[in-house]
């Protein structure tokens, strides 16, 4: 009797101890909303600094950030460095971060912005006509879209993050 009771316990321990290794677990960020239902995401596009349309299904099979911002969104200058770092972490094969600016701002002051901060890994894209903004149903600014590689919105950030925290890395990289 106490054999099969130490082997049932041995095999208890192993089944919780190992759970959570496998388990994509929220990284328990209070401004993260996951989407039990993911949303399929199709006819996105938006402009480059060049007036190009740029479509999202040109980046099938990565993970996708849209992050939408402003220049004279405080929170959108806080975190931009964050996510600027992001970009660059060598953790991540996959990974495509888009900063949207969408307070119809011309090329200048975006590219001060930029400069200011010292953001160097990302490029600088624009939603003019707010019209992306609205198919998001944006509530405020900054405003950070998750996008897995089927090209489905699986998450959101409405305010401003850190996109080094730890966590978030870690729970992000089982989506790269």
């Amino acid at each position: 009797m106490k054999f099969i009771t130490f082997k049932f316990l041995v095999v208890l321990l192993y089944l919780i101890s190992s759970s959570g290794s496998y388990a994509i677990q929220d990284p328990k960020l209070k401004n993260l909303f996951i989407h039990k239902n993911q949303k399929k995401l199709e006819n996105i596009n938006f402009k480059n600094i060049k007036n190009e349309t740029v479509y999202l299904n040109n980046f099938k099979n990565s993970l996708v950030l849209i992050n939408f911002w402003a220049t004279w969104c405080a929170p959108c200058r806080h975190e931009m460095p964050s996510l600027n770092a992001l970009q660059k972490n060598k953790n991540f094969k996959n990974l495509k971060i888009i900063p949207i600016n969408v307070g119809k701002e011309n090329l200048e002051k975006s590219e001060k912005f930029y400069k200011e901060l010292n953001i160097d890994n990302l490029e600088i894209y624009y939603d003019n006509d707010i019209q992306l903004a609205k198919q998001f149903l944006l509530r405020g600014l900054p405003t950070t879209i998750f996008i897995n590689k089927e090209g489905k919105e699986f998450a959101r950030v409405i305010g401003s993050i850190n996109f080094e925290d730890e966590k978030l890395i870690k729970w992000l990289k089982k989506f790269d």
